[in-house]
This record gives structure tokens, C-alpha cells and sequence, in this order.
């Protein structure tokens, strides 16, 4: 038998093993991929949201004039544009922070001024999995956060 027919016949089954050690990877780098493009999608869709949401909801929010009601304006108005099952928000709200004048006399610089922070937490999909000893575990929620201060009773005052 030549040296060229004892080649052939050896490597005959190289291409399925190789492709048999492939698969999986290409599997884990396909969902991480995936989970990315979802993240950076829904980021985008926050970042332009948000904002808007609170000027609009923050500052004037329908019934009860609280801060609390104000916040689930802003988070209702968040979620329904999200419209993604794997996205959390939350909305904090806080007032402005007393500045000291020593000896334990503290003031508002503005007490008119609202901070609203909004978060938004990505639970990537699948939780986790191993396929053929290759495992895909992404962190539990990925999080994206917006900040912006307003003046709740001065429309059109943003910081």
C-alpha cells in the first residue's frame, strides 16, 4: 500500500472530531453574543427613556404629588417602553443633601431639587448550562443606571 493511501485512511474522521469539539463552543460564544446585543438593545432603548420619563412623569406626576408617586409614574413609563421580560427597573428618588455650615447648622443648597436614579437590570438568558464540558455562566444581572436631577415644582429646570 502507498504512503499516500495510509494518510487518507488515517485522517479520515479528523473533520467530524474537530467539528464534534467546535460545536459547543461556538454554541456558548453564539448565546454570549446574543445576551450582549440584548443588553446593549435595551441600554439603548434606557438611556433614551429615561430621561424623557422623568421630565415628564418626575416632574408632574398624574394624582398625588409625592416623590414616591412620582417614582411609579417614571418606572410604569420605563417598563412599557422596555417591553422586555428579561429587564428590571427601579426608580430611587432623593432629595438634596443638607450642606454643613459647622457647628451642626446644616441647610438645603435647593430644596427644590429631585434626583431621580434609574436602574436597569439585565438577566441574561439561559441562567446557566454546560454543553459537552463547555459551561456558559453569565452573572446573575447585568446593570445600567441613569441619573437625573430636576426641579419638581419649576418645569423645565434640569441639572
Amino acid at each position: 500500500m502507498s504512503a499516500r493511501g495510509r494518510m487518507a485512511r488515517g485522517q479520515r474522521g479528523q473533520m467530524a472530531v474537530e467539528l464534534a469539539v467546535m460545536v459547543p463552543v461556538v454554541i456558548v460564544v453564539a448565546l454570549v453574543v446574543y445576551n450582549i446585543c440584548r443588553f446593549v438593545e435595551s441600554c439603548a432603548t434606557f438611556d433614551r427613556v429615561a430621561p424623557d420619563a422623568v421630565i415628564s412623569q418626575g416632574v408632574a406626576p398624574a394624582g398625588e404629588q409625592s416623590a414616591l408617586a412620582a417614582a411609579g409614574e417614571v418606572q410604569s413609563c420605563i417598563e412599557a417602553a422596555l417591553s422586555m421580560s428579561s429587564c428590571e427597573v427601579t426608580v430611587d428618588v432623593s432629595g438634596p443633601e443638607p450642606r454643613s455650615l459647622g457647628r451642626g447648622l446644616t441647610f438645603p443648597v435647593s430644596p427644590l431639587l429631585t434626583t431621580y436614579t434609574c436602574t436597569l437590570r439585565y438577566h441574561p438568558w439561559p441562567s446557566a448550562f454546560v454543553i459537552a464540558g463547555v459551561s456558559f455562566a453569565p452573572p446573575l444581572a447585568l446593570t445600567h443606571q441613569r441619573k437625573l436631577v430636576v426641579d419638581r415644582f419649576r418645569p423645565g429646570v434640569v441639572v
